[in-house]
């Protein structure tokens, strides 16, 4: 409230209820960011919330444009992914089809951000803009010294998978809302990609990351081994097939500045210590 901020608190699946609210604001500006990832980041805990995180994103969000349309709010931001590109040579961008034939559940998960940033980019009378987020990193996520996957590699229990060659790129959770708060000032009507400067393939990233955890090197795993395992085509997909993403348009027309992976330069300093 000192700043100027009034939490409210409504069920998003009551139509009726988001509406009230989001009448009672009059925002301009309205930043979609609904999501229900778990805390704990396993190939069993994901699948489990994956029902739910769809449902609340379809119909939550539908709910949620709905009621920004009807208080003639201006603009419109909401949260997309920006690491389901199709596989390809150098950098995705904006224009870069879905890996809609990607493994199983990649290609699900394609198929409805897909729809969500349609349904928004093609609705009336309201600027629409999807974000497309790489990997958060930071204070409070996964991929954190105290974050759930840094204890998995601590237990090498996060391998390298095959070549290892699939391309991840990163995004700080800070960075994540400077850019954000730009996209609501100035961004243009549209798709942005929000990442880092330097998207990195797994066996780069990952034993950094170890290495600056001062956990074990990650153990290697074989593209068959991993396909009989929990993760199955899913794992093989983010590991060795991911398509690494271009953040010129957010750096052009949003003036966004990442800062680099920290646990890579922290690394390479070690190394040369």
């Amino acid at each position: 409230m000192e700043q100027g901020v009034e939490p409210v608190i409504a069920d998003v699946f009551d139509a009726d209820a988001v509406q009230a609210e989001v009448r009672r604001a009059q925002p301009e500006v309205v930043i979609e960011q609904l999501t229900a990832l778990p805390t704990t980041y396993t190939r069993e805990s994901m699948r489990a919330a994956a029902p739910f995180n769809t449902r609340l994103r379809l119909e939550g969000g539908a709910n949620v444009l709905a009621a920004a349309q009807a208080a003639g709010v201006r603009r419109y931001l909401r949260q997309s992914i920006a690491f389901w590109a199709v596989p390809g040579i150098g950098l995705a961008d904006e224009e870069t089809p879905r890996a809609f034939d990607a493994s199983p559940a990649v290609a699900a998960d394609a198929r409805v951000v897909t729809e969500i940033e349609q349904r928004l980019l093609r609705s009336a009378n309201i600027e629409g803009i999807a974000l497309r987020y790489g990997f958060f990193y930071g204070p409070g996520t996964w991929f954190n010294p105290d974050g759930d996957v840094a204890q998995q590699l601590r237990q090498q229990q996060f391998p390298i998978i095959g070549n290892g060659a699939g391309i991840w790129s990163w995004r700080h959770i800070e960075d994540a809302a400077i850019a954000t708060v730009a996209a609501a000032e100035r961004a243009n009507p549209g798709v942005y990609l929000i990442a880092n400067d330097h998207p990195l393939s797994v066996r780069q990233w990952l034993p950094a990351f170890a290495q600056s955890l001062n956990a074990p090197p990650p153990l290697q795993l074989s593209v068959e081994d991993a396909l009989k395992g929990d993760g199955g085509a899913d794992a093989v997909y983010y590991g060795t097939q991911m398509h690494g993403v271009s953040n010129a348009k957010a750096k052009r027309d949003l003036s966004f500045q990442p800062r680099p992976l920290e646990w890579v330069a922290d690394a390479a300093v070690a190394h040369a210590g």
